[in-house]
């Protein structure tokens, strides 16, 4: 008996559609698919690049479950971005900023971070 593959990630939040706005317009991720599960939660999954793995997004049905509060630095998502100056140049065109960085690491990557709805971070690394 083995793990075989990595799924997808879950990460609830209190309002849907601004978190699925922030991947679309920030990230430039593309829905998959949306469903209502047996419980009732709203789901959307997002298809991530050159990745079988997806981020599914959860909203509870109101009263179902308290309020998203994420804690700082709990956990975060990390993408690979070819050029971070020119793709935080982007964002910033969009009406999104870098919450810190750009800083380069002792590997010689660029890493920054913007932070999404609900509290959760997104980090953004430059390979060498």
């Amino acid at each position: 008996m083995a793990i075989t593959k990595l799924l997808h990630t879950r990460m609830r939040v209190n309002d849907i559609e601004k978190t699925v706005r922030f991947y679309e317009q920030a990230l430039g991720l593309k829905v998959s698919r949306r469903h209502t599960s047996p419980r009732g939660a709203q789901l959307v999954f997002l298809a991530t690049p050159n990745s079988d793995e997806e981020i599914e997004l959860c909203q509870m049905p109101a009263g179902a479950a308290p309020a998203v509060q994420v804690q700082p630095d709990l956990m975060h998502l990390a993408f690979a971005v070819d050029n971070l100056e020119a793709f935080a140049a982007e964002l910033a065109r969009k009406g999104f900023a870098l919450s810190d960085g750009p800083t380069r690491t002792g590997s010689g990557s660029v890493i920054a971070f913007i932070d999404a709805p609900e509290g959760y971070e997104v980090e953004l690394i430059e390979k060498p």
